[in-house]
């Protein structure tokens, strides 16, 4: 466990199985520990000690007293620092159970016997074992040392954000409708196990995957499966060998099983995941009703038993991923990109409905991908509503930093979607109130020019590009355009905002600018996600000349041009250059904001992550990570005034809907967790 940062390792293992050899099977549980050695968790398949399907076999003494003798030589053999769960049949009193035993530095420390005994179809499970009602004794034998007995039994490491609790079922209870792991996560249980010997029929394996995923997302927490493989008895049933780990609905890992389009393995074999304990005691924190689901506990009590774990660093299993609200795999991006255009439109076409019969559209095209997302929703939800699209207005408003190639993309877009085209050139109206500045305050743009000194457009361009590039930082001759941008849209009819998610976050806008709208439908789309928004309309919506002029969009530069282009007529601002790379900071928005995530966290989790444009050094990812944190502290009154939008994903930043924080938070401990963040070097 890497105690810092609340990474568990869980390794859901299939042994070979000798059929009522329990000294066979415990060597090999034993060799395989010894290929998990990195594992936090380990947990075998039920009954594993003894095999499964050990039948009638079950009441013989002589295999009893077998496992309960490698029991204990299983306790004495297991690493120290390492949980293990092994499945065996246990007499207790006069009865035998089916139970889990949990073995940790050492020792037995619990015993957790099956509550849910199938005698169904091909199950015959009650002619060999008692059911756990609750009425069994608290406490067990084993090999001559009394240890604990229950269902009810937690096994627990650390405190706080990172406590890791363990509770422990067995098979059947998963399939229940309200399994015990249900009641156990209430009471705090963060990973749930499962020892299991489920045979493999068709059409099982998607229902059992699905229990899995399924749970662990209702319980939010991780649920590991192990069931038992092929090389138990196949007198009348196969086993599977089906494992798997999930976390918080998602399926992390998954083992091959008989039957899928890979070669059946009957060698032992794991798979392995790492359990992020930090945030799943987020999502339960923030997740109230999960709280308010305590009640159902009904005074039941839970024993707590601590556990030894070792507490270091380490590289994570998978790697994190760099783009998290983008899916890598192509089909599910592909779905996801389906999902957000049609949130964004079903929206949209409410909020049109009531604007009468008639309504007027207004969006500004830059040419750049926001407000070319926009004005593809929008006339997809005009043609949901069987409105014309020359309801949409689109407007154009090169200013001084309008280049010819966002201009060419922005005109060719207007005219390829059939909406109404308007382009106004909006320099001769900024340099008159740079001129009315000028006179009422001394303004002087970019420090030096008097603007009343030029009487035209291009007397005033000829100024402003013969100040050095390094020297053209002026908010105000940039503030200026993009609210002349804005007062125009207003003066025109109904406003659609383009700015994004990314942009909110940052407060990379211009307040009663860009800013400011009637209906924002990009309001919930981070940055990375609204190039491929593009790209999958281009490729699925369209063909010839309107996809390549969308792909070109795609491709082009982010940047607010609102400074003169530099030599050759290039762009000359690039809004990554100056405020970062919005790949780094979807992905910090989205553990600080979506997590909580400490700064020193995730700046471990970017270090980890892979699928980078391009490589980062650790200086890099700490700095882009300090303006992230300033400006989402500093740009909170942006949005705690912002137009009605969607919600697209997980995270919102709507002062009425997810993120609510005040405008005047002081970053202090924040940037210190950051700056006490472990180097690589350390």
């Amino acid at each position: 466990m890497y105690k810092e940062y609340g990474f568990v390792r869980v390794s859901t293992a299939v042994p070979v199985v000798s059929v009522a050899d329990p000294v066979a099977n415990t060597s090999q549980m034993l060799a395989q520990l010894e290929t998990l050695p990195d594992a936090d968790v380990v947990l075998f398949p039920e009954l594993s000690v003894s095999g499964y399907s050990c039948g009638r076999l079950f009441h013989q003494e002589a295999l009893l007293d077998s496992v309960e003798t490698q029991l204990a030589r299983i306790a004495a053999a297991v690493p120290a620092h390492q949980m293990v769960i092994v499945g065996a049949p246990l007499r207790c009193g006069v009865a035998l159970y089916n139970c889990a035993v949990i073995v940790n530095a050492g020792r037995i420390l619990g015993v957790v016997p099956k509550q849910y005994i199938p005698n169904y179809n091909e199950f015959y499970e009650a002619r060999w074992f008692a059911s756990a009602d609750g009425s069994e004794p608290t406490s067990i034998c084993i090999a001559g040392d009394t240890v604990d007995f229950g269902t009810r039994l937690l096994f627990t490491h650390g405190a706080g954000a990172n406590e890791l609790v363990v509770h422990v079922e067995i098979c059947e209870a998963m399939w229940m409708p309200i399994p015990p792991s249900s009641l156990a996560s209430l009471a705090g249980a963060n990973l749930l196990c499962n020892l299991s010997a489920s045979p493999e029929t068709v059409g099982k394996a998607e229902y059992r995957r699905n229990l899995v995923t399924g749970h662990s997302g209702r319980c939010i927490a991780a649920y590991a499966y192990a069931s038992c493989g092929p090389t138990e008895s196949t007198a009348d049933l196969v086993f599977g060998g089906h494992s798997m780990i999930a976390q918080g609905g998602h399926l992390l890992a998954e083992s091959t099983r008989v039957g899928d389009k890979s070669r059946t393995r009957r060698d032992a074999y794991a798979v392995s995941a790492d359990i992020d304990v930090q945030r799943l005691q987020t999502e339960r924190r923030t997740t109230t009703t999960f709280i308010d689901g305590q009640k159902h506990l009904q005074g039941q009590t839970y024993q707590r038993i601590e556990i030894q774990l070792q507490d270091s660093p380490m590289e994570l299993i998978e790697p994190v991923t760099a783009m998290p609200f983008v899916p890598a795999n192509p089909d599910t991006l592909a779905l996801r990109c389906s999902e957000v255009f049609g949130i964004q439109t079903a929206a949209l076409a409410k909020r049109i409905e009531i604007l009468g019969s008639k309504p007027t559209l207004v969006i500004g095209i830059s040419g750049g991908l926001d407000s070319t997302l926009a004005l593809l929703v929008a006339t997809r939800t005009c043609d949901l509503l069987d409105l014309p699209r020359s309801v949409i207005k689109a407007v154009t408003m090169p200013g001084f930093g309008t280049t010819e190639h966002t201009l060419g993309n922005a005109r060719a877009l207007m005219q390829h979607l059939d909406v109404q085209q308007v382009e106004i050139d909006i320099r001769a109206a900024c340099l008159l109130e740079y001129q009315e500045l000028s006179i009422a305050t001394g303004y002087r743009v970019f420090g030096e020019i008097d603007a009343t000194e030029h009487a035209s457009v291009e007397s005033f361009v000829d100024a402003v590009s013969a100040i050095p590039e390094e020297k053209r930082q002026d908010l105000v001759f940039e503030n200026v355009q993009a609210r002349r941008h804005t007062e125009l849209l207003m003066n025109m009819g109904f406003v659609l905002g383009t700015g994004d998610m990314s942009e909110m976050w940052l407060g990379w806008c211009t307040y009663n600018a860009d800013h400011q709208s009637m209906y924002n439908v990009n309001c919930s789309v981070p940055k990375t996600l609204v190039k491929f928004l593009v790209h999958y309309v281009a490729e699925n919506e369209f063909e010839g000349a309107v996809r390549d002029t969308l792909i070109s969009i795609a491709e082009t530069e982010i940047s607010p041009e609102l400074l003169p282009p530099g030599n050759g007529g290039q762009q000359a601002q690039s809004t990554e250059d100056t405020v970062g790379p919005y790949e780094l900071h979807d992905f910090f928005m989205f553990n600080i904001a979506r997590y909580g995530f400490s700064p020193s966290k995730v700046l471990y989790l970017a270090k980890q992550a892979k699928g980078w444009s391009r490589d980062y050094t650790e200086s890099e990812i700490k700095s882009w990570l300090e303006v992230n944190l300033k400006r989402a502290f500093s740009q909170q009154y942006k949005r705690d005034d912002v137009p009605n939008g969607p919600k697209v994903g997980s995270l919102s930043l709507s002062p009425r809907g997810d993120w609510r924080m005040p405008s005047d938070a002081q970053v202090s401990i924040w940037l210190q967790s950051l700056r006490d963040a472990k180097s690589e070097d350390s």
